[in-house]
């Protein structure tokens, strides 16, 4: 199961770095975790300011 960003993202980019496989990316107006790249670590939600990062 992988972590999805939910619409509550505020594009601030704090959980990128964080991804330890480089999941995570800009998409055209939130952040966007590849699926297959994700891990299910957690580390993107425990950075976020607004919880966008959710299980699936």
């Amino acid at each position: 199961m992988a972590y999805v960003i939910t619409e509550d993202c505020i594009s601030c980019g704090a959980c990128e770095p964080e991804c330890p496989t480089e999941a995570i990316s800009a998409g055209d107006d939130i952040y966007v975790i590849d699926p297959e790249a994700c891990i299910d670590c957690g580390a993107c939600a425990d950075v976020c300011p607004v919880d966008a990062p959710q299980p699936e």
